[in-house]
This record gives C-alpha cells, sequence and structure tokens, in this order.
C-alpha cells in the first residue's frame, strides 16, 4: 500500500558520537526504564548516540514549521536525543552485513509518573519518521503535546530512508505524458518504460532492495525496543505505518502495548485491488463535494443539484481531454486528469477547488486563472533546501511496494481496468493511471501472515476519505482485532491534527479507554 507525498531529497551526516544521558527512574506503569547502553560483550543492541542535527531557519520552515514555531521547534531540539541501532541487513543471517537505523527520543517530561515509550510509525512506505516526536506529537498542537508528559515519544527512519542506511536507483522512469486522452498506445509505452526501469533498479542492488519489507521494518523496530531498554512499545501509526503496525503487533505481541493506528491500511498487499478500491471511494466522495457545491450554485455556477454539478464536471474532464490547455504559469498541460485531480480533493480544499472548476468553465488566454494556478502551478517536488533532512525516499516506497505487492499484473489487464475505471468514475476516474507500478519488478513476492491478537488496538477509520478506504478498517478488525474509532470526514491522518480528536488520542494512551469516534476536519461553511 503506497500513498505517494512529495519529495524533499537531501540527507545530513549524523555528527560524532556524545555519551547519552542516565535516564531518570521510570512511573510505576512503566516499571524501571533498563539500561539502553548494554556492556561490551552483552551481543544484545544498544543505540549509539550523536549529536542531533542542526538546522537552519530556512530548513526548519521547509518543514512545515511556522514562523512563530521556530523558537518552540528549537526548544524542542535540544531536548531531543539522537542516535543509530545497527541491526542486520538479513534477519534470517544475523550475523552477516549491518545497516544502520536512525533514532530519536523525545524523553517524558513528567518522569515520576512516566508510562512508557510511544514510537511514531511513518506513513509511505519511505516516509522519513526522524523528527516526528516533534512534528507530530510535540508541536502539533496542546493536546498531543501532553503525549509527551508520561511517555518517552520515539522516532526513527526505516531502513532504505533519511539518515539510516539507504540506497538510490531510478524509480522515475516516464517523462511528461502527453497531454489529453489516454490512449492504448501511449499507456503501453509508459507501461514498457516502468518494467525496464524496475528491472534496472531491482537488479542494482537485489542484497538490499530485496530486504525492504514491512517485515524487516517490524523486526528493526523490535531491536530498538530493546536498545532502548523498553519490555514494550506503545504504537501510533498513520498511512503505511498503520500496516506497520499490525506486522509489529503480530510478529512480536508480548512487546507490543497499546496501539493507535490512524488511516488504516488494507490488512493484503495487492496494488490492483488497493487502486480499485480507492478509485470508487474518491468518486462517492466526489458526491459529498457536488452536494455542497451544488448549494452553493450562486457562488461557483456548477449546478443546483448534485446531479448537475457531477455532470458538469465530467463533462469539463471530456473538454479538457478533447482539448488539453497549456498555461505559460502553470507546471502540468491542464487536461482530463488535472480536472479530475480538482475534484478527488477533500473536503479542506473545496472551497479552492470549486473556484478552479468554475473557472475552467470559462477560461481563456495563456496564463491559467488564479485559483487553478494556485491548485496545479506549484511544483510536484520544490528544490530541496540545503541541509533539510529527507522527507521521503522514493526507491524504499517502490521496493517495499512491489516487494510485498501481489498482483504485478500484465498491460493488458491492467489497461483494461483502467478503462473500467475511468467509465465507472466519470468526475475522478481520470486521474488515476493505468496500474503498472511493479510490473517486471525482479525479485519475489513476499508477504506477510497476519494474526489476531488480544491486546489494545484502536483502528482510526474515515468515513468518507479514499486514500485509507473505511472498508479497509473493518477488514483490518477482523483480521487482527481490535476496536473501530470513526473519524466522520476525508482527511488522511487528520486525527491527531484536530484537537478534540487528539485529546482522545492522548486519553487512550493514558488510560486504554476510547470512544467511538469523533468528528474529524470540519466541512467548510
Amino acid at each position: 500500500m503506497t500513498y505517494r507525498t512529495s519529495l524533499t531529497a537531501f540527507a545530513l551526516a549524523l555528527a560524532g558520537l556524545v555519551a547519552h544521558p542516565s535516564p531518570a527512574g521510570a512511573g510505576a506503569d512503566a516499571g524501571p526504564r533498563a539500561s539502553a547502553t548494554p556492556g561490551p560483550g552483552s551481543g544484545a543492541p544498544s543505540v549509539q548516540w550523536t549529536s542531533c542535527p542542526a538546522y537552519s531557519d530556512e530548513v526548519i520552515r521547509s518543514l512545515r514549521v511556522t514562523e512563530e514555531q521556530i523558537p518552540a521547534f528549537r526548544a524542542l531540539m535540544k531536548r531531543l536525543e539522537c542516535g543509530t541501532v545497527s541491526v542486520p541487513l538479513n534477519h534470517r543471517d544475523p550475523g552477516g552485513r549491518k545497516i544502520d537505523i536512525a533514532v530519536t527520543r523525545l524523553a517524558a517530561t513528567d518522569e515520576t509518573r512516566r508510562l512508557g515509550a510511544i514510537a511514531v510509525l511513518p506513513g509511505g512506505p519511505g516516509n522519513s519518521g526522524y523528527l516526528d516526536p516533534v512534528l507530530r506529537v510535540a508541536l502539533r498542537n496542546e493536546q498531543m503535546a501532553k503525549a509527551n508528559e508520561r511517555y518517552d515519544i520515539i522516532g526513527f527512519d526505516p531502513r532504505g530512508v533519511g539518515y539510516s542506511t539507504k540506497v538510490a536507483c531510478p524509480v522515475s522512469p516516464v517523462g511528461p505524458q502527453e497531454p489529453g486522452t489516454l490512449t492504448e498506445e501511449a499507456a503501453r509505452k509508459i507501461y514498457d518504460a516502468q518494467v525496464a526501469a524496475n528491472q534496472e533498479c531491482g537488479r542494482s542492488d537485489p542484497a538490499f532492495l530485496g530486504q525492504l519489507t514491512t517485515e524487516s521494518v517490524a523486526q528493526d523496530l523490535d531491536l530498538v525496543r530493546t536498545a532502548l531498554g523498553e519490555r514494550t512499545l506503545n504504537l501510533l501509526g498513520f498511512s503505511w505505518g498503520t500496516y506497520l503496525g499490525m506486522v509489529y503487533r503480530s510478529r512480536f505481541p508480548e512487546h507490543t502495548g497499546r496501539a493507535f493506528l490512524d488511516s488504516v491500511a488494507p490488512p493484503w498487499t495487492r496494488l490492483d485491488e488497493h487502486m480499485k478500491d480507492s478509485a470508487e471511494a474518491a468518486e462517492r466522495d466526489f458526491g459529498r463535494m457536488a452536494a455542497w457545491l451544488a448549494r452553493r450554485d450562486a457562488t461557483y455556477g456548477l449546478g443546483a443539484t448534485a446531479r448537475q454539478v457531477r455532470e458538469e464536471v465530467a463533462k469539463l474532464v471530456r473538454a479538457y481531454d478533447k482539448n488539453p490547455k497549456i498555461y505559460t504559469d502553470v507546471r502540468r498541460p491542464v487536461d482530463g486528469s488535472a480536472v479530475a485531480d480538482l475534484a478527488k480533493r477533500n473536503s479542506t480544499e473545496w472551497t479552492r477547488a470549486g473556484r478552479a472548476l468554475a473557472e475552467l468553465r470559462t477560461a481563456t488566454g495563456t496564463t491559467a486563472p488564479p485559483t487553478v494556478k494556485e491548485l496545479l502551478g506549484a511544483p510536484m517536488t520544490g528544490t530541496p533546501v540545503p541541509g533539510a533532512p529527507e522527507t521521503l525516499n522514493m526507491t524504499m516506497n517502490l521496493a517495499v511496494a512491489c516487494n510485498e505487492d501481489g498482483s504485478r499484473v500484465g498491460f493488458d489487464t491492467a489497461w483494461r481496468d483502467y478503462r473500467r475505471l475511468v467509465k465507472r468514475h466519470p468526475a475522478t476516474g481520470r486521474s488515476w493511471g493505468v496500474g503498472g507500478m511493479c510490473a517486471g519488478w525482479p525479485l519475489p513476492v513476499q508477504q506477510v501472515a497476519l494474526k489476531r491478537g488480544g491486546g489494545s488496538l484502536v483502528l482510526a477509520g474515515h468515513l468518507y476519505e479514499f486514500m485509507s478506504v473505511y472498508d479497509w478498517t473493518l477488514q483490518t478488525r477482523r483480521a487482527v482485532g481490535g476496536t473501530v474509532y470513526t473519524v466522520a470526514d476525508d482527511v488522511h491522518v487528520s486525527t491527531t491534527r484536530v484537537p478534540g480528536c487528539a485529546a482522545d488520542v492522548v486519553r487512550y494512551f493514558e488510560t486504554g479507554r476510547i470512544g467511538a469516534g469523533c468528528g474529524g476536519g470540519a466541512v467548510p461553511s
């Protein structure tokens, strides 16, 4: 399951070793915290503590930290502990080649009442989690910051990402596509290019790339747990991190405490089914957007009923595929796929997406209308700020997805599925490409058997989102157990960003109790 995000690429080397500060006694529920640095000859993994990276204000801003938050970010970085843990590249060969996993810890501020440690499991696959203790917890909002009072917050870069050991190979073989209707001939060229690139990548370092799996990351995480001296880890997972949480809990139930998984991945790893389910959910959510726009027809002029809005947007998709427009100030041609992309926006962007769709009905000239430019004009990947940490590694993204993909469809199947998808979803279907991300991947499929567990587990599913379809939450509960926490929005991993929902998350980790759900992000008025 891949949830692609934008890439900020630049890795900063870790500085020299420093002594690790001795932790104070743990709270009664957690028990005494064991030494995180075993003595020589113990055979147990240890943390090699280092100084944390130093970031300029420009880098900090690139991490989506506001100007007002910069002093707080710097204060938190002074508290953050940074280090590496050596783990086997192949866990079936523990005496073989070793790689480093970059780890961070933000110690609990109320050490006398400490409950344990929460490991933040990042999305992707391929997202960095190195700064998650700061960005996803302590600096997120007042409610989430409270989690750091009684818990150490643990972050890490999974193998293949950021400050951890990684490799790189070409993963973007396809140049800009010709704008307009996607023909079978053009689709086959794209598919064949993907096959060639996947074969080149997979054969470039099969010993490393073949060990980029969710199960390997889970095994790394358990060695991190040991190195930190924790008897158990509590888990806070996001997107792909929810699947990582399922795998960790299945492999190491005795070491798993409370687990809260937000925007739950399915308990299976077929990319063809993933796209099919996501496409259906995206078109359903557009129905909500269409009804919202219809109630504001005086503003947007797209139709007075949801059906009229649907027909108008589908008409725009066809019109711009037939006659694409290339604006001098927009990074991509505006064809049917761009229109469908606007229709696929979640409710936090309905206001702007509605304006952009309205502008496209009457657009003329060589420059884009203002809202179209605002939403489609920004580069897909901005120039990395010098010194910025890597936030997404695309080689790891590709390798994990393809090592675990149980479909790897051929072109004829991919083309048939794409044509069916576009026909069934006239407003949003055009935004999906032809499946085949893992076509030609030369390494064997590796999948892990998930197990039901009796420990505490909360599965946060968002009713209307398409990146993590709500039904996947129900499928996951049937596969591994747990309690469903329903978020009534369409916004991916929004739970910890919404103060009321975040308060529920923190209360869960403190008490083990959780309600039925929360409202999530509000629909614009």
